[in-house]
């Protein structure tokens, strides 16, 4: 098998197992047909070349592509950081982007040259993954962080396609959920060409799978290349709105369902007794088919809300609207803004840690000198977590009443939250390099592959939404 190290082969059970489950995902495919349709309501780039995701690609097969998939926007945006390093180091390579969500595919033409493609990756089915494969045939794929697939693997190792899971995490909990589907997740894991883990923690997790983990390389996204830009615009519009209102801006950031109706009923509470004057909430609602729901709820609970569609360009005019200074609420109903959302809020709660959900990425708020409050749920970004925790830019909360308290506090101690701020760029500088390291583990199994004979180009401009 070119270019793949010798692993185990599925045991009997297991290959039983992975003729179930792709049975089981082909006749669940109308399922996924329902599913996009429904998300196109908020998000037309859901039907945006539906087929592809079946396996049916337009234009003539080509060949001799480095594959990156990264499901979704922030998994993109890491990807672009080793990527673009590599780029610098192999401007010849070729790379095929895969994704899994609009906003994924959305920023990935962001990171398109002309000689890249793009495309959605295929359902997990064995056929629709080995039509994928014979249309883009890969010299290398390359999946972010938790995307392991029992199908996809497999359709690898029959392609003969060395298959990559870099900046890889797992956590606790699903390491005991993948152990109790251990008849898909072993081979899944065991028939990867290699891994390389975000921690050591991680690489333990994932080796007890059968991964072979080949090094700890840290988190890529500590390494997120900040230019003045959006942030510094978006500090404009916290001073314009400190000039004409005095109030202090508070975030919750990447709030995921439940966590808004748990932080209203604290702030309920606890807005009594709060000193004016009385925070502006900046509500960023993690999934953007979330929106207008997230809007009716707070309007109903009879908050005032301006929502940041209703504002200009970060980089326009700082000029808030009349109805801005009676505001409650500030939604963050746009995609892709969140460094300039960080940099509007003098501190911030991070979503997904209050709900048992492992929390969301804190590293874009510490690159933009944010402090935060994080719920008692951070396994899935643990690291960054306890680098934050140690550090001093973020502090610990058992739930959204404690962590008012908290944010209260830190207000009232304009020192104490300089001193968060400061401390945050700290993170950045003590845990970068993950980059560098992941190209270099890249580059040496790319040359470890024999070229292909007959390599083809694309036999098209990539295509765009």
């Amino acid at each position: 098998m070119r270019g793949c190290s010798s692993r185990v082969e599925p045991s009997p059970g297991e290959r039983a197992a992975l003729r179930l489950y792709g049975a089981a995902m082909t006749l669940l495919r109308p399922l996924l047909r329902a599913k996009l349709r429904r998300r196109s309501r908020a998000e037309p780039g859901y039907l945006h070349a539906v087929e592809e995701r079946f396996g049916h690609y337009g234009g003539a097969p080509s060949s001799g592509w480095l594959w990156v998939h990264a499901v979704s926007l922030g998994e993109t945006r890491a990807a672009a950081l080793w990527v673009r390093a590599l780029q610098q180091r192999r401007p010849d390579l070729r790379i095929l982007w895969t994704h899994g969500t609009a906003t994924g595919w959305a920023e990935g033409q962001r990171h398109l040259r002309p000689q890249d493609a793009q495309a959605w990756l295929p359902w997990d089915d064995p056929a629709s993954v080995r039509r994928f494969l014979a249309h883009w045939r890969p010299r290398l794929g390359v999946l972010m962080e938790t995307e392991v697939w029992p199908a996809l693997v497999q359709g690898c190792r029959a392609a003969g396609v060395p298959l990559w899971l870099v900046n890889a995490r797992l956590n606790a909990v699903s390491l005991r959920r993948a152990q109790r589907l251990r008849w898909l997740a072993g081979p899944a894991y065991r028939g990867l060409s290699g891994v390389l883990a975000q921690t050591e923690d991680d690489a333990a997790r994932l080796r007890a799978l059968g991964a072979p983990v080949r090094a700890v390389t840290g988190n890529v996204k500590f390494d997120l290349p900040w230019q003045p830009d959006p942030w510094m615009a978006a500090r404009r519009w916290r001073e314009a709105w400190r000039a004409c209102t005095g109030r202090p801006v508070l975030a919750l950031a990447s709030s995921r369902e439940g966590e808004e109706d748990a932080w209203l009923a604290a702030w309920r509470r606890v807005a009594p007794a709060w000193p004016d004057p009385k925070p502006l909430w900046l509500i960023v609602p993690r999934h953007p088919q979330r929106f207008d729901e997230v809007h009716a709820r707070l309007a109903q609970a009879g908050l005032r809300v301006l929502r940041r569609s209703h504002l200009g360009p970060w980089e326009g005019e700082a000029r808030w609207p009349a109805e801005a200074a009676q505001a409650d609420v500030l939604l963050g109903d746009s995609v892709g803004e969140m460094a300039g959302y960080y940099a509007l809020a003098d501190l911030a709660l991070i979503g997904g840690s209050f709900a048992p959900l492992g929390g969301q990425n804190l590293i874009e708020a510490a690159a933009c000198a944010c402090p935060v409050v994080l719920g008692p749920h951070t396994f899935n970004f643990a690291e960054a977590a306890q680098a934050a925790l140690e550090e001093g830019a973020a502090r610990r909360a058992e739930d959204f009443d404690a962590a008012l308290h908290v944010a209260r506090g830190w207000l009232a101690d304009p020192a104490a939250l300089q001193a968060a701020r400061e401390a945050a760029h700290a993170i950045l500088r003590r845990h970068g390099g993950a980059s560098a390291r992941t190209v270099a583990a890249l580059l040496d199994a790319w040359d470890a592959i024999a070229a292909p004979a007959g390599v083809s180009a694309p036999a098209a401009a990539p295509r765009s939404a």
